[in-house]
C-alpha cells in the first residue's frame, strides 16, 4: 500500500522544479518598538487625553463646594465601588491642585495619573480642593476635575474622599491597568493554564 502511494506521489510531482534563489523567511513576531515609537506613541496618546480634557467652563457640569459627587463606570463591581467609596483601598499617591490655574490643573492631573498607572497605582487620591471663592462660580476646579476624569478612559470610577481625608475637596480614583500590567496578568494566566 505504501509503494502505491509513493508512486502516486512522485506521478503528480513529475513536473514540479524546485525554485530558484533564496527565499527570505517571514517572521510573524511582533517587532519590539523602539524609543523613538513608544515616545511618539505617548505623546499622541497624551494629546488625545488633553483633547477629552476641556479648559471651556461650558463643558463642566457645575459641582458645589460641599457636593459629595461620584462616578463608575460600567462593568465596575458593586462592591469594588463600595470599597472605594468607603476609602477601602491602600493610596499610596496623592496630588494636591487646589491652589492650581485651570490649565495647570489639567496639565498636573493628566501627568498624575499617567504616572500612577505606569507605577501599577490602581488607586490614587486627587486633592481638587472644594473652592468656596472660585470665579466664575464655585466649585470651579472640582467641577473640572470631576468632567476631565469621566472623560478619561483610564479611570474607572471616582468618589469623594472620607472627611478626614479631604472630604468633598478631595477624591478618590480607580485607575485601569496599565497595559504593561495587563500583558503580565495574560502571560501568568496563559502559564498557569499551561500547569495544568
Amino acid at each position: 500500500m505504501l509503494d502505491d502511494e509513493s508512486a502516486l506521489f512522485f506521478e503528480e510531482m513529475a513536473g514540479v522544479v524546485p525554485l530558484k534563489g533564496e527565499m527570505p523567511a517571514v517572521s510573524f513576531a511582533p517587532k519590539a518598538l523602539t524609543a523613538e515609537q513608544i515616545h511618539r506613541r505617548d505623546a499622541l496618546q497624551r494629546e488625545a487625553y488633553l483633547a477629552c480634557m476641556p479648559l471651556d467652563l461650558k463643558a463642566f457640569v457645575q459641582q458645589a463646594p460641599d457636593d459629595i459627587v461620584s462616578f463608575k463606570r460600567e462593568g465596575v463591581q458593586g462592591g469594588v465601588f463600595k470599597r472605594l467609596r468607603m476609602g477601602q483601598y491602600s493610596i499610596k499617591m496623592e496630588l494636591d491642585v487646589h491652589a492650581y490655574r485651570l490649565n495647570q490643573a489639567r496639565e498636573a492631573v493628566l501627568n498624575y495619573l499617567l504616572a500612577a498607572q505606569a507605577h501599577g497605582e490602581r488607586c490614587v487620591m486627587l486633592i481638587h480642593g472644594k473652592g468656596y471663592q472660585s470665579q466664575p462660580f464655585a466649585g470651579l476646579l472640582k467641577s473640572a476635575v470631576c468632567c476631565w476624569l469621566s472623560q478619561l478612559d483610564m479611570v474607572l470610577a471616582y468618589h469623594s474622599a472620607k472627611t478626614e481625608q479631604g472630604g468633598t475637596g478631595a477624591l478618590y480614583v480607580m485607575l485601569t491597568k496599565s497595559e504593561q500590567l495587563k500583558l503580565e496578568n495574560r502571560e501568568a494566566n496563559r502559564k498557569g493554564m499551561g500547569l495544568r
